[in-house]
């Protein structure tokens, strides 16, 4: 088994030894682990963080294998969670992986016990779900204890530069932030803390109908119609996932910075 000094040699030489002491020790929890969260948390256990729980309730299907890190023609049927912890611990196999298979709804939300992982990542596309999430990760008392960062719809995207990171309330042209400032607003409660999301402005259309998949879903299922089926790729997708990674771990570079 090779050393963690020789895993991330190279992530050491920008790091430093404060940050990778820190990143060691650092926890973080991704909520889906599909086209967006997968690649989260692969960029994540590359870059040292040292326990990483991964949740989704999902098999691998067929028409994830365009988009998703878990999916190939090989682990169709397998349960995502499972497939993803396998290959993150090829990656570093001193990693503390917690796989749960499993939903986050305001029925699960206390089991996961959020509040006591230094990150969470929200990169689930239910509605409701997800707007529940952000209430709860923004309240103090089961927030996250350093950050909360979320992904908005990553569907029908395929200029990478378009893809950027605002402040939730800030997130334009974007129709799964306005769903949701639409229901806060209707509920008569918001986030009370700001948040970080990853975004893109850019609205492309579906060139051809899709025949209706026999498997779950994770894409518009937040749209009026739940049965809608938009189409992505694998670059911009991926993309949405690191840039969620990089906040971490922006923010990690920060707090290890050396002082003056």
């Amino acid at each position: 088994m090779y050393s963690e000094d020789t895993i991330f040699q190279r992530t050491s030489l920008i790091a430093g030894d404060d940050m990778m002491a820190e990143l060691h020790e650092t926890s973080a929890i991704i909520f889906g682990v599909g086209g967006v969260g997968s690649w989260c948390a692969e960029a994540l256990i590359r870059s040292g963080i040292g326990r990483l729980t991964i949740v989704d309730s999902d098999t691998v299907a067929a028409s994830n294998i365009n988009r998703q890190l878990p999916a190939t023609t090989k682990t169709v049927g397998r349960v995502k969670v499972d497939v993803l912890r396998e290959r993150l611990l090829d990656i570093n196999p001193h990693a503390d992986i917690q796989a749960v298979r499993g939903i986050y709804s305001p029925e699960t939300a206390a089991e996961f016990k959020i509040e006591e992982y230094d990150y969470a990542i929200d990169a689930i596309d239910s509605l409701a779900n997800k707007a529940h999430l952000i209430l709860r990760c923004t309240s103090a008392p089961t927030a996250p204890r350093r950050a909360f960062y979320s992904s908005m719809g990553a569907a029908l995207k395929l200029n990478a530069g378009a893809i950027d990171v605002a402040e939730f309330r800030k997130v334009t042209g974007c129709p799964l932030a306005r769903a949701l400032r639409n229901r806060f607003k209707k509920e008569g409660t918001m986030p009370r803390r700001k948040f970080r999301c990853v975004y893109s402005p850019e609205r492309l259309v579906n060139r051809k109908d899709g025949d209706k998949p026999t498997e779950a879903c994770e894409s518009d299922t937040w749209t009026a119609r739940k049965a809608a089926v938009n189409g992505t790729f694998a670059h911009t997708t991926a993309i949405f996932g690191f840039r969620l990674a990089g906040l971490v771990i922006e923010d990690l570079y920060e707090r290890t910075a050396p002082k003056d």
